[in-house]
């Protein structure tokens, strides 16, 4: 046994599971991270893709944008200086053809989204809109009393939004519905030579001249911006420098094509006067028209208080300055312009669209409700005298369509392959290294088994070939070699046996034979070895049983019942009880009767932990080199095998004390 130590321990570390599980981990590592990094690559380049395709759409629709108000700016530029009044001269001026301008229509309409009006100052800051005639009753006009009234309530509106924005105040007062009509009724429009109108049209010049703040604030603050998306509510965030570093060439400007200079033009301005006493209710009567030179400036764009835009342009007419303009209301005038036909695109499910003017935000726009943490897209300005504008997309969700959902399919499928395949390699490698320590420990088993009564056996042959032995002790001798040689037979035959069953199935000749009669031939057999080992046998026989027949075949059916009981014996050797229970019983199921046949022990019985094992092959409950019981691990496992090929079950179960062995076969026909 010695010798074998050195061969053991070299053969141990090639069997360890610790090691299996270092070099199936390495294993997994090695093929993990490497395709990890390669769907990671895959993935990124599809993000990749997408992002530019976003921005590509981005700059699709910002053209879209800028060409929309271009289109619109030109329309406003077109007007001449006669359209913001009532009443317009048309054709040949000696003909003196009036009537009503384009922007006398009513409601009011049109190409900028959120417009509520136009209107007019002139150079002694009277206040004027294109709605109603000036200081006339306009009912010979074709304006009745409650149309009239509606194109006052626009036109004191309007006159107040100018007065409030231009006042210092920054925005309106009112907060509520009475307020705002309180307000309108104040504001509402003068007489030319009222001081107050001409208050109001140098506090509106200064206004309007006063330098335009960078769209960047110098101090290097982040510019405020508004989202244009989905949701109901807007926030801000910010678009600061260290953004626009941060975005690179992928948050570029849109390539958009160079804007033309906008300059002043000069028109001659055909321009009705009115008298100094108003037309007959009743009548219409042309008012006399004169000629000037007129020049007007391009239009310009501010921001009155927090809820309203004057896009606006200064004229200059026989030498004095006026005003001529439109107020927009700031949410439609976003929501129209730009934020429309941003949720018409795809954009609107991946994107976010911030709009910024001049650095500060722009509030309750109706727009999305949460902070891009995006990738930047694209920014761009939109063309004058929308300038001021800034338009930011970002990425809010990198959308990789069909080719990322196929890399996510593909990525999860083969993580569970990898995953299940080493699983799977693991259980079978950790089987196999049980099966080869338990066929090691089994050969060491037998080894001992056959080499200890080989020697025994040999000494006494010895002793007896040369005549040492007196003729009290042959009879010991002789008896000693019997029962050894009859245990090595045993062990022998457990072997060959279950190895025919297991290699290629044993061929077993079952009979028909009563309970009794196999009762009987077991008692023959294992009587003898019982006694030798210092227990008795106790049966209990049910005479229903006995006379019962069952198809066995006899020799395994022995075989089955000598291994119980030689396990019997050797767990029982330190119970105070030293018994050997042998029964037969008839038992009723739903497949028919059967008869049990059971085997008990007194002695400590078995750990719960391994009753569900010891018919394994090869197992023991112990360790093979501190138990207390010899054995090959075969006995029981031989037990289930010749069970199972004759049509029976078998069971274990602790009792107390000692254990219980119950094999069942179905009762032969009679």
């Amino acid at each position: 046994m010695a010798a074998d130590a050195p061969r053991r321990r070299g053969v141990e570390p090639a069997l360890d599971k610790r090691r299996l599980r270092v070099v199936l981990g390495a294993f997994f590592v090695a093929l993990v991270v490497p395709s990890g990094v390669l769907i990671e690559r895959v993935y990124s380049q599809l993000q990749a893709e997408s992002l530019y395709r976003q921005r590509d759409l981005a700059d699709e629709l910002t053209q879209r944008i800028t060409a929309r108000v271009r289109a619109a700016t030109d329309e406003e530029e077109r007007r001449a200086l006669a359209d913001y009044r009532f009443l317009v001269v048309q054709g040949d001026a000696r003909a003196n053809f009036q009537q009503r301008s384009s922007l006398a229509a009513f409601p009011v309409s049109g190409p900028l989204p959120g417009l509520i009006g136009y209107f007019q100052i002139d150079a002694n800051g009277a206040f004027s809109t294109p709605l109603l005639p000036v200081g006339v009753d306009p009912t010979p006009y074709g304006i009745d009393a409650a149309d009239a009234e509606r194109r006052r309530a626009v036109e004191a509106r309007l006159h107040a939004i100018v007065t409030g924005a231009t006042a210092g105040t920054g925005a309106l007062a009112a907060t509520d519905a009475s307020d705002e009509k309180k307000q309108l009724a104040a504001a509402a429009p003068r007489p030319n030579k009222d001081s107050a109108s001409q208050a109001i049209f140098d506090r509106l010049t200064a206004e309007i001249d006063r330098p335009a703040e960078p769209a960047t604030a110098a101090s290097g603050a982040a510019n405020a911006a508004v989202y244009v998306g989905n949701a109901q509510r807007n926030e801000t965030f910010g678009v600061g420098k260290a953004d626009n570093q941060a975005a690179g060439a992928l948050a570029s400007v849109a390539n958009a094509a160079p804007e033309a200079p906008r300059v002043a033009r000069k028109e001659r301005a055909v321009v009705p006067m009115p008298e100094a006493s108003p037309a007959p209710p009743a009548q219409f009567v042309a008012q006399p028209v004169r000629t000037f030179d007129s020049e007007l400036d391009p239009f310009q764009l501010r921001r009155l208080g927090d809820r309203h835009f004057v896009l606006f342009r200064k004229v200059w007419l026989d030498g004095q300055r006026m005003i001529q303009g439109a107020v927009l209301d700031r949410v439609r005038l976003i929501d129209g312009l730009i934020g429309a036909p941003f949720r018409d695109t795809s954009l609107a499910q991946d994107c976010d669209l911030a709009v910024a003017y001049r650095g500060e935000a722009l509030a309750d726009v109706g727009v999305h409700s949460a902070i891009s943490t995006g990738e930047p897209l694209l920014r761009a300005a939109l063309p004058a005298p929308f300038g001021d504008f800034e338009l930011v997309f970002s990425a809010a969700d990198a959308h990789v369509g069909p080719g990322g959902r196929v890399v996510a399919w593909a990525a999860a499928v083969l993580a569970l392959v990898v995953c299940v395949g080493f699983a799977v390699v693991y259980r079978f490698s950790a089987a196999q290294i049980d099966l080869t320590r338990q066929q090691r420990d089994f050969v060491s088993a037998v080894s001992h088994e056959l080499k200890t009564p080989l020697t025994s056996i040999r000494m006494y042959g010895e002793i007896l070939r040369a005549g040492w032995a007196t003729e009290e002790k042959k009879r010991s001798y002789y008896d000693y070699i019997f029962h050894e040689s009859e245990r090595l037979s045993r062990l022998i035959d457990n072997v060959l046996r279950l190895a025919r069953l297991t290699r290629n199935g044993d061929a077993l000749e079952p009979k028909r034979m009563t309970c009794a009669e196999l009762s009987s031939l077991v008692a023959s057999k294992v009587a003898s070895h019982v006694e030798r080992s210092g227990f008795r046998i106790e049966w209990r026989r049910d005479p229903a049983a006995d006379e019962r027949y069952v198809r066995l075949d006899p020799d395994s059916f022995v075989q089955i019942v000598i291994n119980l009981v030689d396990n019997a014996v050797k767990f029982g050797s330190a119970a105070t009880r030293k018994v050997v229970e042998i029964g037969t019983e008839i038992e009723s199921g739903l497949d028919g009767d059967r008869v049990r046949f059971r085997v008990r022990d007194f002695g400590p019985g078995i750990d719960p932990q391994h009753l569900a094992r010891i018919f394994e092959l090869f197992y023991r409950a112990e360790n093979e080199l501190t138990r207390e019981t010899s054995g090959t691990g075969i006995g029981l496992a031989l037990v289930q095998e010749l069970t199972s090929a004759m049509g029976g079950t078998v069971d274990v179960r602790n009792c107390d004390p000692g254990a219980e062995f119950t094999v069942s076969f179905p009762l032969a026909a009679i």
